[in-house]
């Protein structure tokens, strides 16, 4: 797998027959390495070691509704009253960050309704802010740590 732009960390990968597994700490389980998983879980570990996001308050693969369809949010970071507060969106690291990755995740928050969206292909990264009130939005230049979610 690639070498990602994020801190290294201690990820669990195994083999089960023919294919490879890696450890989500979040689920508890091993579940299939594809280039998107590695890039989640490389990011999950980012938001318990480095922004010290109880891994209790994260959800990976939250299944959310949207237009009647049946979606999931890559990475959801709740705060301590159990209100989303930011989401995540994944893609393998050969996928390009396009509009159309931000126009997934706006649709997604549409329903989660947090004040922080973050794209992630684990080379590059996009943090912004949602002012609600005011219907717009401010690209940050550093993900916020756990304590300003």
């Amino acid at each position: 797998m690639d070498v990602l732009n994020l801190p290294t960390c201690d990820i669990k990968v195994r083999r089960n027959g023919v294919k490879k597994e890696i450890f989500d700490p979040v689920r508890k389980r091993f579940v299939a390495l594809t280039p998107e998983e590695w890039v989640r879980q490389h990011f999950v570990q980012f938001l318990m070691n480095e922004r010290h996001v109880p891994a209790m308050l994260i959800g990976v693969e939250v299944s959310l509704k949207y237009n009647g369809l049946s979606k999931r949010s890559d990475i959801v970071v709740f705060d301590r009253m159990g209100q989303p507060s930011l989401a995540v969106e994944c893609k393998a690291s050969n996928v390009k960050i396009d509009q159309k990755v931000f126009d997934q995740l706006a649709r997604y928050n549409m329903v989660l309704n947090v004040r922080y969206l973050v794209v992630t292909n684990g080379l590059a990264h996009y943090c912004c802010q949602i002012d609600k009130e005011k219907g717009t939005y401010t690209f940050l230049q550093d993900i916020p740590p756990f304590e300003m979610l």
